[in-house]
């Protein structure tokens, strides 16, 4: 404490008042850079030169007040530079994550807004920093995901593209006319505003099943039309299926007592009471 001894009134004053300053520099740099970056920068980058300027602002005048009080900023960075070792080897998880964060910081796999997939975890993205990436699920639920985790993990971005695919999965009866069936599927999505022509729609038959032909229909959306397209096709290619007589059939059993035989009959039998 022999350094605050000859401290005057004033240099405390005038080192606390540059510490202010710089806190209010730090904020305004924040707001200007959100500002003059809004249409130059993603919202992740914009993010790491908020928080880049914001901290180093503080730094500088940081520095500059313990320098009016005469403090020795040797013996600072010295004490410094031993307890961040002694913090390292005590947390080897958070300086993995560290690492990871830095990979993912420079390798931008996804940004800040954009809705990922991890593990079962789906959410958007509403910060990527040092140590966890943070999500927001769709019921509203706040995620932390270690960088680590995230580094180790399959990550699917789902809002990486302009244009989304929907694979409708579809089973008709064995008696239906595929390429009629092709005809009433490709006329719904001809039809539906939110499918689109280019990339065209895919219609694909997957193989028998055990009691149906089994058939993949695929459409083309832009991404935010996504959800409303999943709910709009399926009730339009039932309400198709239905006017045309197409049958969506569903699992029958039939039982034989040889390869030449027919199936056994079946009579469904009321047992009545007496009184």
């Amino acid at each position: 404490m022999e350094i605050f001894k000859n401290l005057t009134i004033n240099q405390i004053a005038f080192s606390l008042t540059i510490v202010i300053i710089g806190f209010l520099l730090a904020k305004i740099s924040s707001k200007a850079i959100v500002k003059f970056s809004k249409d130059k920068l993603t919202q992740h980058q914009t993010l790491i030169f908020q928080r880049i300027s914001y901290y180093l602002i503080i730094l500088l005048f940081l520095v500059t007040a313990l320098q009016q009080i005469n403090v020795d900023l040797g013996v600072i960075i010295g004490a410094a530079g031993i307890l961040t070792v002694a913090i390292g080897f005590a947390s080897q998880t958070s300086a993995s994550n560290v690492i990871s964060g830095i990979f993912l910081i420079g390798e931008k796999p996804f940004s800040v807004g954009d809705t990922i997939r991890v593990g079962s975890t789906l959410g958007e993205v509403l910060s990527i920093d040092l140590l966890s990436v943070k999500l927001r699920t769709f019921d509203n639920l706040f995620v932390r995901i270690p960088n680590e985790t995230i580094i180790k993990s399959e990550v699917t971005t789902l809002t990486r593209f302009p244009l989304r695919r929907f694979d409708l999965a579809i089973g008709v009866a064995y008696k239906e006319d595929l390429e009629k069936v092709r005809t009433v599927l490709l006329k719904v999505a001809a039809d539906y505003n939110l499918c689109l022509e280019d990339p065209e729609p895919l219609f694909m038959l997957l193989g028998f099943g055990d009691s149906s032909i089994n058939i993949q229909f695929s459409v083309w959306t832009k991404r935010e039309n996504l959800l409303e397209l999943k709910n709009g096709i399926i009730a339009r290619v039932k309400s198709a299926f239905d006017e045309n007589n197409i049958e969506i059939p569903f699992p029958h059993l039939s039982l034989y007592t040889g390869s030449q035989t027919q199936p056994f009959p079946v009579e469904h039998v009321t047992k009545s009471t007496t009184s």
